[in-house]
């Protein structure tokens, strides 16, 4: 994969730029020509380019977001850092914080967070390696390209919704397969969903689909990276959830809605250059934790600054409207920050606990309890801020109401706050009601509850692995002789 003309870390110009590369991406059926110019998704596309020019903006934030590459000399992100030194691990997780910080934990797609992702792939080459003579190989090269380039990643894992009672060895169409293979590569058939940040994403990793672990099942799987403007991929997207042009402000959708999107792959071939793994259900089921080592921690973090976003939200809220002193208030917020906090020491003891992956890197510890325990909470979060906002949450002013000379005597008298005016009164409401009422909201919490995996599934995971051993065997000695009064 060539490295010749990389540029290293990405700039807004340049990312802004990138996005007008002939991909094929629909919204309410129609072809999007340039994804930056559209009303629907510029929003978007303007965050994350004050993302890309902020990181770099002053000399401590290049520091903290940068490191020159050994290779070329370029300025590359410090997400696709490979630490082996807990200095290493620790830097490369406060470039994580900044990323987290500055989007108000709403980007689960934050490019370190994929990043991080192909970190756990170049962790796991020496093992696609002795599979297949290249496929480690591969995943080294892709790792330096990636970095090189800055890409901004999406992931697309879960297989289409038509029948989950069925098998694909009997429908081949419920998951993505290999159709053909020639000297150039595979060529494959199917579809992928949800691909968040599809539209905004330079390409796509896919390295895992719903028979993964199931004999027989070979032709569906592959892991590979494919441009989101190859040919034959069509990327159709859900509705917007920022503006939408009925007077109504949303601050958080505009920005922060990074959209999700079904994956058609109609016979798009993929050079073997791309690809990491094939048709080996074992080796996949294996390297799935090894490939999250690093993005684990990445999620975590994210929703770390979600929580806090939340805890001020409630409390300015409850401030607002004069219940701060209420008991019951200060128990929610107290809940509030309760989960924030125990987060937070979750988050450093994985750091803390770091360890040595056969691939010689430093990863936190493993942490998937932590990820089920968030995806529970995240929904408890949003009733509680509901309760203390209540009503109001429905029933604010929007800009043009505020600046109506007519309706302004009544909305300063009927509208205002406890010690706050009605226009900051409406829009840190209409900030609270995007977390938790309107179609952002709600897509925040679903992908919250979602994006880790099934919980259900997970747990079972945990049961399966958990080392119970040390305290087995202390309880059947407690139990192996008569139980004196």
């Amino acid at each position: 994969m060539d490295i010749s003309n990389a540029l290293g870390v990405m700039t807004g110009e340049r990312y802004r730029a990138s996005l007008d590369d002939g991909r094929e991406v629909w919204l309410a059926g129609e072809r999007v020509a340039n994804v930056a110019e559209h009303p629907a998704f510029r929003g978007v596309v303007d965050e994350f380019a004050r993302l890309f020019d902020l990181r770099i903006e002053s000399e401590a934030d290049r520091e903290l977001n940068t490191f020159l590459s050994p290779e070329t000399g370029n300025p590359v992100s410090r997400s696709y850092a490979l630490p082996r030194t807990r200095e290493e691990l620790r830097a490369k997780f406060a470039a994580s914080e900044w990323w987290m910080r500055e989007s108000l934990g709403q980007l689960g797609r934050s490019p370190d967070f994929m990043a991080n992702v192909v970190v756990g792939l170049y962790d796991y080459h020496e093992e696609l390696e002795r599979e297949r003579e290249g496929f480690g190989a591969n995943a080294v090269n892709y790792h330096r390209y990636a970095m090189e380039h800055d890409l901004v990643l999406t992931h697309a894992l879960g297989d289409p919704q038509i029948d989950r009672s069925a098998s694909p060895l009997d429908d081949p169409d419920l998951a993505l397969r290999v159709v053909e293979k020639n000297e150039r590569g595979v060529v494959i058939r199917g579809a992928k969903q949800l691909a968040t940040l599809a539209p905004f994403s330079h390409e796509v990793l896919v390295y895992l689909n719903a028979v993964t672990a199931m004999r027989g099942a070979e032709e569906f799987v592959l892991w590979f990276a494919l441009p989101m403007n190859a040919k034959g991929l069509k990327i159709l997207c859900r509705e917007p959830l920022g503006e939408r042009g009925n007077g109504h402000s949303h601050p958080l959708g505009r920005r922060f809605d990074e959209q999700d999107a079904m994956l058609f792959f109609d016979d798009v071939e993929i050079p073997w250059e791309r690809l990491f793994l094939l048709e080996n259900n074992l080796l996949a089921v294996k390297g799935l934790s090894r490939l999250n080592a690093w993005s684990m921690q990445s999620t975590h973090i994210r929703f770390h600054e979600r929580l806090r976003l939340f805890v001020s939200v409630a409390a300015m809220l409850a401030e607002s409207i004069g219940v701060n002193a209420f008991r019951g208030i200060q128990e929610n917020v107290g809940e509030l920050i309760s989960y924030a906090e125990t987060l937070r020491l979750g988050i450093a003891g994985a750091e803390a606990s770091a360890v040595t992956t056969p691939g010689g890197l430093l990863a936190p510890a493993p942490s998937y309890g932590l990820g089920f325990w968030s995806a529970d909470v995240s929904a408890r979060v949003v009733e509680l801020v509901r309760r203390i906002g209540a009503s109001g949450l429905i029933m604010q002013p929007t800009e043009a109401d505020l600046a109506a000379p007519e309706l302004r005597p009544f909305l300063e008298k009927y509208m205002r706050g406890h010690d706050i005016d009605v226009d900051r009164k409406a829009r840190l409401f209409r900030v609270a009601w995007e977390l938790v009422g309107d179609g952002f909201g709600s897509r925040q919490e679903l992908y919250e509850y979602l994006h880790r995996g099934d919980p259900g599934a997970g747990r079972t995971r945990l049961l399966r692995t958990y080392d119970r051993s040390e305290v087995d065997a202390r309880l059947t000695e407690l139990i192996s002789a008569p139980l004196h009064a």
